[in-house]
């Protein structure tokens, strides 16, 4: 479920987002710890967005190279 008030992440860096994703992940395990469950459920949906976008930017990166290098998946042929 995504964030209704979350940021545009594609103009962050891929160092900034990683940053941010570990940033929410210590305070998600502060607001655990706490038991604010409503403090947690909602840094949730704002780590379904980062994971989503971070997803998003592999994939492009994946077929990026794949267009480079048609033949790069048959590298490794197990029979």
């Amino acid at each position: 479920m995504f964030h209704p008030l979350a940021p545009d992440l594609s103009g962050l860096s891929d160092d900034q987002l990683y940053e941010k994703i570990n940033e929410l992940n210590k305070r998600m395990n502060q607001a655990f710890r706490l038991g604010g469950a409503e403090a947690f459920r909602q840094m949730q949906m704002l780590m379904y967005n980062y994971q989503q976008e971070l997803q998003t930017r592999n994939k492009a990166k994946l077929d990026a190279m794949a267009k480079q290098n048609p033949g790069w998946d048959k590298i490794i042929d197990i029979k």
